[in-house]
């Protein structure tokens, strides 16, 4: 099982990242979820992200959801074909945990170089888009 630390990681590259390890077969546990950040404008990626919650009908669907872990956890299902047998077992073995979970103790914690994040790029935190989603945790 491959333990990868999302902090101060780009969401969009340690999700394939992650999404191409699964279709390999390993077992990945993504920890520390609500400090991996989205890159871009403050703004604008708050407002993409408030648009497609309220897009949806409470019961009908599309769900989007608001908590940091589930945010990243969808972001890695877009990358895999989770509708078939082979991206279903994939998804499978996905773990995201908001902060450090005691279970894991020692484990070697790895984390990704290509996802990290260069000093001058503007960026939003997860954690901090889903409290304004309206997310508590």
């Amino acid at each position: 099982m491959k333990i990868i630390d999302a902090s101060g990681c780009i969401m969009g590259r340690l999700a394939s990242h992650a999404a191409k390890s699964l279709l390999n077969g390993d077992e990945i546990h993504i920890i520390n979820a609500e400090e991996a950040v989205i890159s871009g404008n403050r703004d604008s990626v708050i407002g993409e992200y408030v648009e497609k919650r309220q897009l949806n009908h409470p019961r009908k669907g599309p769900y989007y959801p608001r908590m940091p872990h589930m945010m990243l956890k969808r972001a890695v299902r877009g990358m895999i074909p989770y509708q078939k047998p082979r991206g279903r077992e994939a998804f499978k073995k996905l773990r995201v945990d908001i902060g450090k979970p005691a279970s894991i103790g020692d484990a070697k914690v790895e984390t990704i170089e290509k996802a990290r994040m260069n000093d001058n790029t503007k960026y939003v935190s997860l954690g901090d888009v889903s409290k304004i989603l309206g997310a508590k945790f």
